[in-house]
């Protein structure tokens, strides 16, 4: 069982020619709405992945509730622990330029009513050998709590540094396996990115854990108390990178879940964020296993 402690968002997405400046106006094409959030796009990329997966989050009393669980809803995703709130729904509004890139601004909603109290409740039967998921899409007091309900429980705990917070470092250092991309690291290690190997081995050599940083179309490393890992991305033209990162994590979950070596599950994890990378949106662009090892096998 995966269980993932985190957001839930309704992504509002317009595409532009180019990212603006600040201050500048830029004339967009296309407006959309799908479900999303770090939190839920994980979860149905674990789901996805083949695993069995609930998520604990916090939705609004409002419309946009149903259309944030939808897709979760759909893909068998246990979301008993889901509670309404007496807020907004979270919502993240996204630009995506001509090249496939994007900016994001996050507003939480009910998401920032998550408490250690959820924690408790959502948490309390994991057991050893679970894995569980979390980012930084909440309050960090209930990310906290769940690192600590997990290590009490024996299950493995997995965070995404995603969104980086003051306090990310001191939180990071309790979990058993840490997902960063290459400025989340630099900004966890305080070391440039051209440092990357050196403070990676740094890092690990202080904590204990394992750090795992991803590339983007470099693929993504790993190191572990036993060694470096590096595996390739699946080469794409991409159309719209926003859901790649929470891709890698859910698919790289199941890896684990599943007990395949960190080497295997993360090479499985890229192929799945490349994927990721051919469809507009974070939700409906995660790809499905079957599209995953069919293009493993190519």
């Amino acid at each position: 069982m995966i269980t993932i402690f985190g957001s839930t968002n309704l992504d509002q997405i317009g595409t532009v020619t180019r990212l603006p400046k600040p201050g500048e106006t830029v004339a967009g094409g296309v407006f959309s709405m799908a479900p999303g959030g770090k939190g839920a796009n994980q979860a149905l990329a674990a789901r996805r992945a083949g695993a069995e997966v609930r998520h604990v989050s916090a939705v609004g009393d409002d419309g946009f509730a149903d259309m944030a669980l939808d897709l979760l809803k759909a893909g068998g995703v246990d979301l008993s622990h889901t509670r309404k709130a007496e807020a907004a729904t979270g919502i993240a509004m996204i630009f995506v330029d001509a090249e496939g890139e994007n900016v994001i601004a996050i507003l939480p909603g009910a998401n920032g009513t998550i408490s250690a109290e959820d924690a408790d409740k959502g948490l309390g039967d994991l057991k050893s050998g679970d894995i569980l998921l979390l980012q930084q899409e909440v309050p960090q007091a209930a990310t906290r709590r769940a690192l600590d309900i997990a290590r009490q429980k024996g299950a493995r705990s997995v965070l995404n540094t995603a969104p980086y917070l003051p306090d990310t470092a001191e939180l990071a250092a309790e979990a058993d396996i840490v997902i960063a991309n290459e400025t989340e690291f630099s900004l966890l290690s305080g070391r440039p990115i051209a440092e990357m190997d050196a403070a990676m081995a740094d890092w690990v050599k202080k904590t204990g854990r394992t750090i795992v940083v991803t590339l983007g179309p470099e693929g993504a490393r790993a190191m572990t108390p036993g060694g470096a890992i590096t595996v390739p991305a699946h080469k794409v033209d991409p159309v719209d990178t926003v859901g790649a990162g929470d891709t890698f994590c859910g698919y790289l979950a199941d890896g684990l879940s599943r007990g395949a070596t960190l080497e295997a599950a993360m090479n499985r994890a890229t192929t799945a964020a490349s994927l990721a990378c051919l469809r507009h949106g974070a939700q409906p662009a995660i790809p499905l296993a079957a599209e995953v090892d069919a293009a493993m096998a190519a």
